[in-house]
């Protein structure tokens, strides 16, 4: 059976309040959605527009799904590809334009016309230094399970950018309009999941290219692993959005939308939360609280997480405040004992010793695996610390984290943790072989 049409899966989704089928789809088809209009879900999308003097692509998806949307995106059109707008630099956005590159070189066409803000061009130069952490990072963040997102481990793991990855050749810094064809476009760069970001606006049709924006999940501005996010900047940019009452929004993740109120409900939504996750935090930071206390004080009601486009299972709101916190309070979190804390070990190591042993402390954290996981987890870590060898206590570890694992619903969280599952089984397993 064919998937539902995405704009009629949306619309549906939408209506109802109710996402029982995936939202993120990653089929590498293509389905129009407007006269000379379409994507192709991958992850992530690719948005095409024939202009009447060639393709304009929006995003290039990943290195391991370049291939397949040009192939989508032929199978629609064999116009010549003029330009690929990156909406921002990471890299399931630009990894695949190498095959966007390869298309237009066979097709032995005029060179293809990359356009991003100039913070893109700084992006893919950290990257190149960054190489190998950003590959580990992936693999921890993805922790080898399947994405609501729909991204497997495995993908580019030795690189992390693709060696031939297209280097914009136009860029910016504030607002660019461009005309390709008879139509005006708008870029408009804005601060929120990166420093890079743009979102498209083409004022006759009143379509708006989101990039990640709007991913169908809770905002993306919490992540633990990454650069600073601007989860204040972000809210702006969606209110902006409102302003231009689009009537069709295609996000780089998910589904499109369609309709003036249905496009402003959801952008406003997302702002409101995002303002209000910023405004709580920095109300406390003002009032002298530590981030201990705002983590475990700051929430977002039920009701706004069970919507289908901000359900926390990729990022999380709990991520976001620390991020707030970051973003205008520095890296210290309060405590003074963690300003230049002692080494990991030492500090598993005597508390270990307080408590009778490693072994004590493992045992209990196992007891409060039913009752506190927050807390078996901090037990569990100690005495890793304080034994890296002990097989019992690795054993434990991994039963530990599995379980924190399975209690999670954000992706970046049950990633990490599976991580942390996977280095104790590392070392249970090197036991068992004679090697430690």
């Amino acid at each position: 059976m064919a998937p539902v049409h995405p704009l009629e899966l949306s619309t549906i989704v939408l209506d109802s309040g109710v996402a029982d089928e995936p939202v993120n789809r990653i089929t590498n088809e293509l389905s129009e959605l407007a006269d000379g209009l379409a994507m192709v879900e991958s992850f992530s999308h690719s948005v095409v527009w024939d202009s009447g003097e060639g393709l304009m692509c929006f995003d290039a998806s990943g290195a391991g799904s370049g291939r397949s949307v040009v192939e989508s995106i032929r199978s629609w059109s064999t116009e010549p590809i003029s330009h690929l707008v990156y909406t921002h630099g990471h890299a399931d956005h630009i990894g695949g334009s190498f095959a966007f590159g390869a298309d237009v070189e066979a097709r032995g066409g005029r060179p293809l016309e990359v356009v991003g803000h100039r913070k893109v061009l700084d992006r893919i130069e950290r990257y190149r230094t960054t190489n190998g952490w950003n590959v580990s990072i992936n693999q921890r963040q993805f922790g080898g399970v399947r994405s609501e997102m729909g991204l497997e481990l495995g993908e580019n793991l030795q690189q992390f950018l693709p060696k031939g990855t297209l280097v914009p050749s136009t860029t910016f810094d504030h607002e660019l309009e461009i005309t390709v064809g008879a139509t005006q476009i708008e870029l408009h760069h804005a601060r929120g999941e990166t420093d890079d970001h743009l979102w498209a606006f083409f004022p006759r049709e009143r379509w708006i290219f989101s990039g990640d924006f709007i991913i169908w999940n809770y905002p993306n501005a919490g992540n633990p692993q990454k650069v600073q996010r601007y989860a204040l900047e972000w809210a702006t940019a969606l209110r902006r959005m409102i302003e231009q009452a689009p009537t069709l929004l295609v996000p780089a993740h998910g589904l499109p939308i369609e309709g003036e109120e249905r496009i402003a409900g959801v952008l406003n939504d997302m702002a409101t939360t995002l303002e209000t996750l910023v405004h709580q935090v920095v109300a406390m930071m003002n009032a002298g609280e530590t981030l201990d206390t705002i983590i475990h004080t700051v929430s977002v009601p039920q009701d706004l997480l069970a919507k289908p486009f901000l359900r926390p299972l990729y990022d999380e709101p709990e991520f976001v405040v620390r991020n707030i916190w970051r973003l205008y309070g520095g890296w210290w979190d309060g405590a003074s004992s963690r300003l230049k804390p002692s080494p990991d070990s030492v500090l598993g190591a005597e508390i270990s010793q307080l408590a009778g042993g490693p072994e004590v402390l493992i045992a209990r954290a196992l007891e409060l695996m039913t009752s506190d996981l927050r807390l078996a987890c901090h037990l569990a870590d100690l005495a890793g610390w304080a034994a890296p060898d002990n097989v019992t206590v690795h054993e434990g570890r991994a039963a530990v984290y599995d379980a924190r694992r399975r209690d999670e619903l954000s992706l970046m969280a049950k990633g990490i943790f599976t991580a942390a599952a996977r280095e104790s089984k590392d070392v249970v397993k090197r036991a068992s072989l004679g090697e430690l």
